[in-house]
């Protein structure tokens, strides 16, 4: 694994020095699950997309995830707008069982879209349109993923308790540790992929139904080329609940014991043959 840091914050008035010869040939897809965002949701929309403009992508689609835990007339909102702005797409999944589901859903519907990088990214300002530029940028020096670390030099967190922030500290590290990965952040969801990166995670399989699918996601890509850039995060929430801590640490230690076995498989023809020379 290769991984990398962008040190610098990227604001909303950032030159673009990723020459479109190269965006040109990219479709973009961005998924982004969503709920009740009635009042932030046309603004945000806009914003990924502005952020996105300047680069001259092939094509950018939007993808609104949505599914029965909306309720505030968000759907609504969202399906009117998808009539006058072609660059949004509306997905009804109303089958979701979790927000796990909703994410998997968003990458079908990219993939099946013909989308080349696939860019995840959460919705209501936990995170924030102004921080894309740095992950094209990024991802255009030939990587097969980019992902957001509010935990590198100039990442950063704010509105959010201390319970979240140690959990999220403590989890890479424990992570980092068991599954012999080396990111600063393996629980952040603001992420790019190209597409070939997309399919491998999806081929190896997600089997989190909690937050820890990030961190899944993050080790099955451990052996790709890989970077970071810093991102500032806005908690949207507390809800670190303890099924949330049961599924993130019975999925890390599923985790663990593949690659424990793996490690064991590939020692034995090795074995093998020092015994037979």
């Amino acid at each position: 694994m290769r991984v990398s840091n962008l040190l610098t914050s990227v604001g909303p008035s950032r030159a673009v020095s990723l020459s479109t010869t190269t965006t040109g040939r990219i479709s973009l897809g961005v998924v982004c699950p969503m709920a009740n965002e009635l009042d932030t949701a046309e603004k945000f929309v806009r914003e990924v997309l502005g952020a996105c403009e300047p680069y001259g992508f092939r094509g950018v689609t939007f993808f609104a995830v949505l599914d029965r835990v909306s309720r505030d007339g968000t759907l609504e909102l969202l399906r009117g707008l998808e009539q006058s702005l072609p660059q949004l797409r509306v997905v009804w999944a109303p089958e979701n069982r979790s927000v796990v589901d909703a994410y998997l859903r968003g990458y079908r519907e990219a993939l099946d879209a013909g989308c080349d990088w696939v860019l995840e990214i959460d919705a209501g300002y936990s995170h924030q349109p102004s921080d894309i530029p740095a992950f094209f940028e990024k991802m255009s020096e030939g990587h097969d993923c980019v992902f957001g670390s509010r935990f590198c030099a100039g990442g950063r967190i704010s509105e959010s308790s201390l319970k979240r922030a140690v959990i999220s500290r403590g989890g890479t590290l424990l992570t980092n540790l068991l599954l012999g990965t080396s990111l600063s952040d393996m629980t952040s969801g603001f992420e790019l992929f190209s597409r070939a990166a997309l399919q491998e995670v999806l081929r190896k399989g997600i089997h989190s139904r909690g937050h820890f699918f990030q961190t899944e996601i993050k080790a099955h890509c451990h052996d790709l080329r890989i970077a970071e850039v810093p991102i500032h995060y806005r908690a949207a929430s507390d809800s670190v609940n303890n099924n949330v801590l049961k599924d993130a640490f019975r999925n890390l230690w599923r985790l663990f014991r593949g690659r424990v076995s793996g490690a064991r498989a590939r020692r034995r023809p090795a074995e093998s043959l020092n015994r037979t020379s």
